[in-house]
């Protein structure tokens, strides 16, 4: 298999970057092929604004869906974004990996989702009728392909328990998994998450890359997290509304969305 990382910290020494290096390893050693974006070391441009489409007229309004539309058909997106398009296309799986900070993603690494997952590309697909609405959740562009979060946190693993102070960890990466990933057509794995890491000591470090390898070496069997198809008749269309009588009746918000239950390993 053909494997991109998408690498979204600044320090290269870092535990992340230990646990980049543990997984393209194993990845290699498994004879997966590996390519590494290192957003920080590439200088990633975060911000969409109106150097992203050299061919907007200059007293043009600049509307970014409009816009991304536009340069994605008339190929005229910048050459960091090809490059990554075409890195996308490429991969059969696509692992992001980054430090959870404030609870999300890093800005660059929001930034690349932001200017890369361009309109005609990664949305904005598919026809609109009233038997579907788009080629999204499930569905899309990237559809067939695989992809899993690879995560660190700080706080202790009981903090982001159903019961934690800080929500579910799985609540707080749905954005990511669903929002971002299965929303152009991914089959999204179980997010590798490891905790506590600013106190792991080398025992710690290397139980957590033993875990990290071992699901490296099942990326390719591990079972995606059963989220429900857009189109598959789960939902109503064009409200989007779940059909009465599906899910658990004592269910509530992103739960609803899913067909059965998988945490994080």
């Amino acid at each position: 298999m053909k494997v991109l990382l998408v690498f979204a910290h600044p320090e290269p020494c870092s535990l992340n970057g230990a646990l980049r290096d543990v997984a393209v390893r194993e990845l290699e050693a498994q004879g997966h092929e590996v390519r590494v974006s290192d957003l920080y070391a590439q200088g990633w441009k975060s911000e969409v604004d109106r150097a992203d489409f050299p061919s907007l007229a200059p007293d043009a309004r600049l509307i970014p869906v409009a816009a991304s539309k536009a340069a994605f058909e008339a190929k005229t997106l910048t050459e960091d974004v090809k490059a990554e398009i075409e890195k996308l296309l490429w991969a059969d799986v696509l692992i992001l990996q980054f430090p959870l900070w404030w609870f999300a993603m890093p800005a660059i690494l929001k930034g690349w989702v932001d200017r890369v997952f361009a309109y005609g590309f990664a949305y904005g697909v598919g026809e609109h009728s009233d038997k579907r609405w788009g080629d999204r959740y499930g569905e899309g562009t990237l559809m067939g392909k695989r992809a899993m979060l690879i995560v660190t946190a700080g706080g202790w693993e009981e903090h982001y328990a159903v019961r934690g102070v800080n929500g579910p960890i799985d609540d707080l990466l749905f954005p990511i998994n669903h929002g971002v990933l299965y929303y152009p057509g991914y089959e999204v794995l179980p997010p590798f998450v490891a905790y506590r890491v600013d106190r792991l000591d080398e025992a710690g470090f290397e139980a957590t890359a033993e875990r990290l390898r071992e699901r490296m070496r099942t990326i390719a069997t591990t079972p995606p997290i059963p989220y429900r198809r857009q189109n598959g008749g789960d939902y109503l269309i064009p409200s989007m509304q779940l059909r009465p009588g599906l899910g658990d009746p004592d269910a509530a918000g992103f739960a609803l969305h899913m067909n059965g239950k998988v945490t994080a390993g």
